[in-house]
């Protein structure tokens, strides 16, 4: 079999309604700034993953559901609730997939997806 040609992943990006008020809250959410900071587009460096928004017009149609991006956390019950306390809503509740991962995901203030997931195969980086 050949080796892949993929790196790994590299950007999600959300669309946002109001692009102010959701650097805001990923700010808080992530506790950095962006690097990356246009009104076309703002980017926040997540331990070298890049987290992106993106304005868009608010159709209030639903987001797509079918992709879903986790972002590692060491204490997924801890994370889950702060990100509720910042105004998220809760999407689908943590649980214990096997082998000590664990997973759940909300909703944000914009109508995104966002999971975290607890996995003991990946290290944190330092």
């Amino acid at each position: 079999m050949e080796q892949s040609t993929f790196l790994g992943l590299r950007t999600v990006v959300y669309e946002v309604g109001n692009l102010e008020e959701a650097i805001g809250w990923y700010t808080q959410a992530f506790g950095i700034e962006p690097y990356f900071n246009e009104s076309y587009y703002v980017g926040f460096n997540i331990r070298g993953f890049e987290l992106g928004l993106m304005p868009a017009e608010d159709t209030g149609e639903p987001k797509a559901k079918n992709i879903l991006a986790y972002w590692g956390v060491e204490d997924v019950e801890k994370e889950y609730a702060r990100l509720l306390s910042l105004g998220a809503k809760e999407n689908a509740p943590i649980i214990d997939v096997g082998g000590g991962i664990r997973l759940g995901s909300v909703i944000d203030p914009f109508g995104n997806a966002l999971g975290i997931i607890y996995n003991p195969i990946f290290k944190s980086a330092p």
